[in-house]
């Protein structure tokens, strides 16, 4: 009788091992899939550390899409707390947070970029210092930071601002976009030579209404000049708004928390910051 008690304890060994192996294998399979889980979540990459990330700053995020499709990216501000300042880099290396500011062409400021009576980019009354809207009178956005007032005025050069104290102003040079006059802006922005005016590029501008809000504007959407400034009176609310084109194109650039706007990457010489706040 001890023979087919032996065949049996054979097959259940041989059943248990084969048990055993199944198991070894499935446990080896889960045990491989958890190391390559964990290897991808390892791996995956962090979104980028921008350099600005993480500075105090004074600004409210806003993103529109108009009915022509353009998407508006924008910033704003308390005029009192725009900062001109030269950038001689793609935005994205400069630790602030802003746009782009006015026309340039290699390291020389082709627009009026004044703060304090004082141009960003070189000696008062040199060229390509931001003293001078290069060539034509162009709408040039001024904070009179003494009487608290916005406007757009058209002008060459910082000679012929009208602030109420040369000591408390800046003054960003562009072209006018005459939000107000419908008539009259087409006109206007041929007169002060409006870049590409028809041609499909990327687009930035700076735009106010009366109660003293100031928006910071940029585009990734290729559009025309006529399309920007309606998707800007879509986006942009309240009385009295008016504004100006900044440089368009690759420069369109914008840095930001919650959006990066690298235009084509190139270097811009001037900057629109937006000041450290609460």
């Amino acid at each position: 009788m001890s023979a087919p008690t032996e065949s049996a304890d054979r097959k259940w060994r041989q059943l248990w091992q084969r048990r055993r192996w199944q198991l070894g294998s499935a446990l080896l399979a889960l045990l491989l899939l958890l190391i390559l889980a964990v290897a991808a979540l390892l791996n995956k990459p962090d979104k980028q550390q921008e350099v600005f990330s993480g500075l105090p700053h004074s600004y409210e995020y806003l993103e529109a899409e108009s009915l022509g499709k353009v998407q508006l990216y924008m910033l704003a501000v308390s005029p009192e707390d725009v900062i001109l300042r030269t950038a001689n880099l793609p935005l994205r290396q400069i630790a602030a947070y802003g746009i782009n500011g006015g026309f340039f062409y290699g390291t020389d400021l082709l627009s009026v970029a004044i703060m304090n009576d004082v141009p960003v980019n070189g000696d008062k009354g040199a060229y390509g210092s931001g003293w001078f809207n290069a060539k034509y009178a162009r709408g040039t956005l001024v904070w009179d930071g003494a009487a608290g007032r916005l406007s757009v005025q058209t002008v060459s050069s910082g000679d012929e601002l009208a602030v109420t104290d040369r000591s408390r102003y800046w003054a960003q040079g562009g072209i006018s976009m005459n939000l107000q006059r419908e008539e009259l802006w087409k006109a206007a922005s041929q007169a002060e030579h409006l870049p590409f005016a028809e041609e499909q590029r990327m687009r930035s501008g700076l735009v106010y209404n009366s109660d003293g809000k100031l928006w910071l504007i940029v585009t990734p959407t290729l559009c025309t000049a006529e399309e920007f400034r309606l998707a800007v009176l879509d986006a942009v609310h309240g009385e009295g708004r008016e504004g100006i084109f900044l440089d368009g194109d690759g420069s369109s650039q914008l840095n930001a928390d919650e959006a990066v706007l690298t235009g084509d990457s190139r270097p811009v010489v001037q900057m629109i910051a937006v000041a450290g706040g609460k």
